[in-house]
């Protein structure tokens, strides 16, 4: 599948190229959105006396939209049911949530030397 994913990936680069340039190459000739409703054309649904672009044009864009969905075909995901869960649990099994982790105990740093004097002193300096 990986040959065929790769065939109808690279037609469907040079026909998306190809339909961009050919379009880009067409002149208007009033049969754009404004010739929908004046009627440039005497038949009913304009003219259908394309000329080689035209045609061309239809050609690579029904190429275009056959490879678009042989490549959603080929890269579809083979088992049926829950995409949203099945990422999460890929997700999970690769990483750890902060919030899992155990927490490291760390060793408790020895205070400062207390400033309360010793029991039966006094502060003030003098005894009597």
């Amino acid at each position: 599948m990986a040959i065929i994913g790769g065939i109808l990936l690279v037609i469907f680069i040079i026909s998306s190229i190809l339909l961009i340039i050919i379009v880009m190459m067409q002149d208007e000739q009033g049969e754009g959105l404004g010739g929908i409703f004046g009627g440039g054309s005497s038949a009913a649904f304009g003219s259908r006396s394309g000329n080689i672009l035209t045609r061309t044009t239809s050609i690579i864009a029904a190429v275009f939209m056959l490879t678009s969905f042989g490549l959603t075909w080929v890269n579809r995901t083979p088992e049926k049911g829950d995409v949203l869960g099945t990422a999460r649990s890929e997700v999970s099994k690769t990483t750890e949530e902060w919030w899992n982790k155990p927490v490291e105990s760390t060793p408790a740093k020895p205070s400062a030397q207390s400033s309360k004097p010793a029991a039966g002193t006094t502060s003030t300096g003098s005894n009597n």
